[in-house]
């Protein structure tokens, strides 16, 4: 991907207190393009690692807090609010809805600030599972004022996806989305695969790769192994320990590989090997008009796609020809679906063609990227 280099180096700061600093959608896809550009992109996060310069992006490290929620929340940012104060920067871009006090004060000290919505937030609250049921509708409503009072404000708001930047846009936000569509070739084993790489010459394994919860089908898609005669390459942390225990006491765990968290290298070796790949998130609120980043990297990798029936991701599977949708909530479903899918190789590698083909010529970061470089023109002119 080539990307136009600016004459100058405007100066530009990220800055996030819950993602990593090799975020996906932060560090590898939003700062390194900016930095490709010619932008002189500083990066702030605060996980004890250092400091340093990856791919052009200077990371800045203000210190991990103590372990524990409330902490991240509560000291993380005003570090983070002191290194933008004493580095005097003039454009932030931050990524965690509980910077966005920090960053109103920064707006009204004249800092033009960029807010990154990678979640509909008052619909995640919904089902945060840490929040007493009884809360929830009352904390997301809550939010959603905060958030609505700050976005008003906020020189830009860049959403993750065309649903969220709505909401923003009514009400009179500044709004842009840029899509969490991946790298067109990060995720391939080869420079272009041709079509000797079969899915018929791999095995039954199929994967999901990403954080293990609940209402992201975990439980489903295990049950659902024995039936399908499957084997699920299973790569990511798990929410919390009694979920691990709760998984690998069940009978489908036998055909479980789990690989822990893996580095991107270690996501494309699965991807590799895997015959599907899934995401069979569960219709809470805020999954159900959401752009799954995995969705789309199983397509850049030519692995076919098993999702959820959302109407959404109904209508971008059936599409793109990518694979198959089944109900996330069905372990008889999503078994049925499954060994459809991988008694049958010729539609296995038909699968496999099309959703390459929709990432090549649609789904990839290359006309999100220049939508991001589009706006910041515009913060520095």
């Amino acid at each position: 991907m080539t990307t136009p280099a600016i004459a100058s180096k405007p100066r530009v700061a990220h800055i996030s207190s819950a993602h990593q600093r090799n975020d996906i959608r932060i560090f590898v896809k939003e700062c390194s393009s900016l930095a490709r550009a010619g932008y002189d992109v500083r990066l702030y996060v605060g996980d004890d690692n250092g400091e340093a310069v990856v791919n052009g992006v200077n990371i800045h490290d203000v210190g991990a807090s103590a372990p524990g929620r409330f902490r991240r929340m509560i000291i993380k940012p005003w570090r983070i609010w002191s290194a933008l104060r004493r580095n005097k920067e003039k454009v932030v871009h931050f990524h965690d809805p509980e910077l966005i006090p920090i960053t109103l004060l920064l707006h009204w000290a004249g800092t033009s600030v960029v807010y990154d919505a990678h979640e509909d937030v008052p619909r995640q609250i919904l089902s945060k599972p840490w929040l007493p049921n009884g809360t929830r509708r009352l904390i997301a409503g809550l939010f959603e004022a905060v958030e609505n009072f700050a976005a008003r404000r906020y020189t830009a708001v860049v959403t993750a996806t065309p649903h969220i930047a709505a909401r923003f846009a009514r009400i009179g936000a500044r709004t842009l989305d840029i899509n969490n569509y991946p790298l067109p070739n990060e995720l391939v084993a080869v420079p272009q695969p041709d079509q000797q790489t079969a899915p018929q010459a791999k095995s039954r394994s199929i994967c999901y790769i990403g954080g293990i919860s609940a209402i992201r089908g975990v439980r489903e898609i295990i049950a659902a192994l024995p039936t399908a005669n499957a084997t699920l390459l299973l790569a990511g942390p798990f929410e919390n320990a009694a979920l691990e225990a709760e998984l690998r006491a069940m009978p489908g765990w036998r055909n479980v590989q789990y690989k822990g968290v893996v580095s991107r290298e270690g996501v494309r070796d699965i991807l590799a090997e895997a015959s599907i790949g899934l995401v069979l998130f569960h219709p809470m609120p805020n999954h159900i008009h959401a752009l799954p980043n995995k969705m789309f990297e199983y397509m850049s990798a030519s692995v076919p796609v098993m999702a959820s029936n959302f109407a959404m991701w109904l209508d971008i599977i059936e599409r793109s020809g990518a694979g198959r949708c089944a109900n996330p909530e069905d372990p008889a479903d999503i078994a049925r679906v499954l060994r459809e899918m991988l008694d049958d190789p010729e539609s296995l590698r038909r699968h496999a063609q099309a959703g390459r083909h929709a990432v090549e010529t649609e789904f990839n970061w290359v006309s999100e990227e220049r939508k991001l470089l589009d706006l910041y023109a515009d913060l520095t002119a």
